[in-house]
């Protein structure tokens, strides 16, 4: 809320021109003691006489019809109309005369709202668009007469954009279509935003609508990774200074300590629709029904159906009134499985439909899954890949490559990932940043960036062993939610980031193997980035090292002309 001041005299600069205009309207627009061409002491004068006398006047003949008991108390003489009529006026003069604005705004409507204000109260809950900065409007590409006449049915509305692939035939021609009618429709310019050298055609129908363009982000590499005595060069898509540096300076602490080990604890992908009842009774019975071992047999057979990949694991139910959620969980394979399972899902709704026809299927996502969300359940019960990292580093390594000690990063893990976290009432957030290198992994592997959320979840654990020379650190990851098949790990790019890591597309021989060695290496790369990290912090050397790595030299004004 902001209270401002009107200023005395109009400002002369550009910015000002409105509230000049403003005051110049306010000082021509009429006024109360603008009703007789006299000077004002006289007007006032005339008005206040009138006012009285004829106040008078009419009072008094009031009172002479009452004595007199005269009918029709209401009938008016042409002179009683006249003081009546007086009246009115100088009423009306005296009350603008005394500053009553709202009386004058039924004389003459004030063509700004704050006129008539010594002070003005705002309070601006709208929100503004910041002017532009100057820049040269876009120039119409040099495009051949058909599709010069097809971007203008496209600005004009007579071709919706979303058709042009299906009209044209050509997902690239589409592409260039689009993005010069978006420029002529914003009037601005997408200069910058690549379009040549992506297959359009691999993304149709899969992983983007309407594309322009694709969004180029460097891909660093981390490692060696020894991990389960196996070597992995991990790919990160990143635009933040320090993270790939940082990564990479733990990889060289874990394989100089001899390596780390990782173990898959779960793999299963969620679905939980909601359901509902006519009554709590019902909605519990169906409860049990679903539960009830003897039955599951029954309902695996409807659901595998699906897939040949998919496979019912479980079914948990929760009851909230009269409405049921129903957990199903089950593995998918290489694929990362939020289709697969749905369709699961599906089939054993319309196979319950026969014994109850009574419900009501409200949603085939109840957010009881949890998908793309933070959510105790998926903490506790997991989701995707649950796994566990482990390493032993040498107090050698910890502080000839980390720059620090055992004892310090034991006490900051305790008071910041652990203690600081639980104060801050983190859900899964009891780390330094896991969030940064599952994110740059999924991007430069094809997984669905908005997976990062339950993904990310992770405790990271440090103490000393041996005696107190040594650290032991460990990540628990209990939903990394990846897949090596499908959405976005087609992609050229994407695919060889897979490829490098030796998890691209399907495992025939063992189905589900690469989704799931990908989940060990996320979380490897996670446990490096956090010893790495909290070593940086206990040395003091965070700020230090983003100064540095994480700040450009160039010159951005002389960029910028």
């Amino acid at each position: 809320m902001e209270v401002r001041r009107r200023p005395v005299k109009p400002s002369h600069t550009k910015g000002s021109s409105t509230s000049a205009a403003a005051v110049d309207r306010r000082s021509s627009s009429p006024k109360a003691s603008d009703a007789l061409p006299l000077p004002l002491y006289l007007t006032n004068g005339i008005f206040f006489t009138l006012f009285f006398s004829v106040a008078y006047f009419l009072l008094n003949r009031w009172r002479d019809k009452i004595r007199n008991s005269t009918p029709l108390l209401h009938v008016l003489t042409l002179s009683e109309l006249a003081g009546i009529i007086c009246l009115v006026a100088s009423f009306i003069y005296l009350i603008g005369f005394f500053g009553i604005d709202f009386v004058q705004s039924f004389i003459c409507k004030s063509e700004t709202d704050d006129d008539h204000h010594q002070f003005v109260l705002h309070e601006d809950r709208s929100i503004h668009c910041s002017p532009p900065p100057p820049e040269k409007p876009p120039t119409a590409a040099d495009l051949p007469p058909d599709d010069e006449d097809l971007v203008k049915c496209v600005v004009s509305g007579e071709i919706p954009s979303y058709s042009l692939e299906s009209r044209l035939g050509d997902c690239y021609k589409a592409a260039k279509i689009r993005r010069e009618a978006v420029q002529r429709l914003a009037g601005r310019s997408v200069e910058g935003l690549p379009l040549e050298g992506f297959d359009y055609d691999s993304i149709l129908g899969q992983c983007c609508e309407m594309p322009v363009g694709y969004v180029q982000i460097p891909v660093g590499i981390v490692g060696p990774l020894l991990l389960n005595q196996c070597e992995f060069s991990v790919p990160m898509a990143t635009t933040e200074g320090c993270l790939v540096a940082s990564t990479n300076r733990g990889c060289k602490a874990i394989y100089a300590s001899g390596g780390a080990t990782c173990v898959l604890l779960r793999d299963g992908m969620t679905r939980a629709p909601v359901v509902r009842f006519s009554s709590a009774k019902r909605a519990s019975e169906l409860k049990f029904f679903l539960e009830d071992p003897l039955n599951f047999d029954t309902l695996s057979v409807v659901f595998n159906k699906s897939s040949r990949f998919a496979r019912l694991q479980g079914i948990n139910c929760a009851v909230a009134g009269k409405n049921l959620y129903i957990r199903f969980r089950c593995s998918t394979g290489d694929a990362m499985g939020m289709n697969m399972v749905s369709k699961g899902v599906q089939n054993v709704l319309d196979f319950l439909e026969n014994d109850f026809p009574d419900m009501d299927i409200i949603g085939i996502s109840g957010n009881y899954c949890s998908d793309k969300k933070p959510a105790a359940v998926n903490w506790i019960e997991g989701r995707g890949k649950s796994v566990v990292c482990e390493a032993v580093i040498s107090g050698d390594v910890v502080a000839k490559v980390l720059k620090t000690t055992v004892p310090a990063l034991v006490e900051l893990n305790m008071l910041k990932n652990l203690t600081g976290s639980a104060i801050a009432g983190a859900l899964g957030g009891f780390n330094a940043h896991a969030a940064n290198i599952v994110s740059a992994v999924f991007i430069a592997t094809g997984q669905d960036p908005a997976q990062n959320i339950e993904s990310s979840h992770c405790i990271t654990m440090m103490e000393p062993v041996n005696n107190g020379k040594d650290l032991h650190i460990s990540v628990t990851m209990p939903s990394i939610e990846v897949g090596t098949v499908g959405g976005g790990t087609q992609l050229a790019s994407q695919s060889a980031c897979l490829n490098l890591l030796g998890v691209k597309g399907a495992n025939k021989e063992s189905p589900g193997s690469n989704s799931r060695l990908l989940a060990t290496i996320v979380a490897g790369s996670v446990l490096a980035g956090e010893l790495s990290l909290m070593s940086a912090i206990s040395a003091g050397q965070l700020v230090k090292s983003h100064m540095k790595y994480n700040r450009s030299s160039r010159d951005i004004t002389k960029i910028g002309s």
